[in-house]
């Protein structure tokens, strides 16, 4: 094959690549959603270039979606480049660990293998990785609310020493040197030179699109085809109303605040909320996180410490530790935790594996390529 040849191929693969890609994220608009924007043309120093247009998805069953796309409209080459910035390991110090490391697509985009976050050099973080789905519902990032901009949230991992451990400046130069880089650039924001703010609008494009809202307890409220609950789960729904929606509430099944849950301090010793705000009304609180895929999005709490959701309704049961913090719905009637009996909880259980999207979770759009 002449140079010429080679070169006139990978630039068709890539117009294919980009039509396939942008056209399994627009089907993710069914089931709810915006209506498509129309294609965008940019002028840029006198030369035009043409981006193709992608809706966010908002499912019919949630509230309105709180990231302002008019600062970052999702388009087809936005988002591929976003996806391949996600997934690039050269992107981290020793080129081995990316985004997509600990934000593993088969456990909701949480990483399952490590209680806390595991990162450069076997290195391990004081946190559990949270789930990136449906992030443009989200306000406030990680556990203790310490990023409050999507576009900015990325620079976090990036630079962690226990994490990714680049210079920003680093990475930008390393991905300005790469042979595909620039010209995705180009083709998404009309110049090949990569600068801070699209580098990072294009990883929150494609994170836009991780919109999880198939599961099966979906299909049952939208009334749809596939969404039978069996008699255990829609006990257990009723439970989960009663007695865990006051935090876990909405069909996002998060309220986004931060509560302390009533466990006790582990040797990491982490206040939560309070290393942000340094009110000691915040000490021990952490974000309450939604339970969308949370079959899949094991360990559990800020710290990892539960394994499986038995152990996780135990500790709501009877391990609650009260303290001058602990939520209020913990400690109703003068009375620590939540009662529950064992068949109650499986019921409980058997319902939040209603909230498994397995269609998310095998998106092929979603994945590495």
């Amino acid at each position: 094959m002449t140079r010429c040849t080679f070169h006139s191929a990978k630039k068709l693969g890539l117009v294919i690549s980009l039509f396939l890609f942008g056209l399994a994220v627009a089907c993710q608009t069914k089931s709810g959603g915006s209506d498509d924007p129309a294609p965008d043309t940019t002028d840029t120093g006198g030369v035009q270039f043409h981006t193709t247009p992608v809706p966010l998805r908002k499912p019919a069953n949630f509230p309105s979606p709180v990231y302002d796309l008019s600062q970052n409209q999702l388009t087809v080459e936005g988002v591929a480049l976003g996806k391949s910035l996600f997934y690039d390991t050269q992107l981290s110090r020793d080129s081995t660990v990316s985004c997509g490391f600990c934000h593993q697509q088969f456990a909701g985009f949480a990483h399952s293998d490590h209680a806390l976050s595991h990162g450069i050099d076997n290195k391990f973080g004081t946190r559990n990785v949270p789930s990136l789905q449906n992030a443009a519902w989200g306000r406030e990032f990680f556990w203790d609310g310490g990023i409050t901009d999507l576009n900015t949230l990325f620079i976090a991992p990036l630079t962690n020493p226990v994490e990714m451990d680049m210079k920003f400046a680093n990475v930008l130069a390393r991905v300005q040197q790469s042979p595909k880089y620039p010209q995705m650039f180009k083709s998404a924001f009309g110049s090949d030179t990569v600068t801070t703010a699209q580098f990072l609008k294009a990883i929150s494009q494609f994170v836009l699109t991780l919109v999880s809202a198939d599961s099966r307890y979906d299909k049952y409220v939208r009334k749809e085809s596939g969404g039978d609950l069996t008699s255990d789960e829609l006990a257990g729904l009723t439970l989960f109303k009663q007695k865990c929606a006051t935090c876990h509430a909405t069909d996002l099944f998060t309220d986004y605040s931060y509560r302390n849950n009533g466990l006790p301090a582990s040797s990491i010793n982490d206040q939560g909320r309070y290393t942000i705000t340094l009110n000691e009304v915040d000490r021990l609180k952490f974000k309450v996180p939604s339970l969308r895929n949370v079959e899949r999005t094991f360990p559990y709490m800020h710290d990892g410490r539960f394994t499986t959701l038995e152990q996780v309704l135990n500790h709501y049961s009877t391990g609650v530790k009260d303290s001058p913090t602990l939520d209020p719905a913990l400690k109703a009637s003068g009375q620590l935790g939540i009662a529950l009996t064992a068949t109650e909880q499986q019921q409980v259980i058997s319902f939040l594996k209603t909230l498994t999207d397995n269609t998310f979770i095998t998106n092929r759009a979603f994945g590495p390529n």
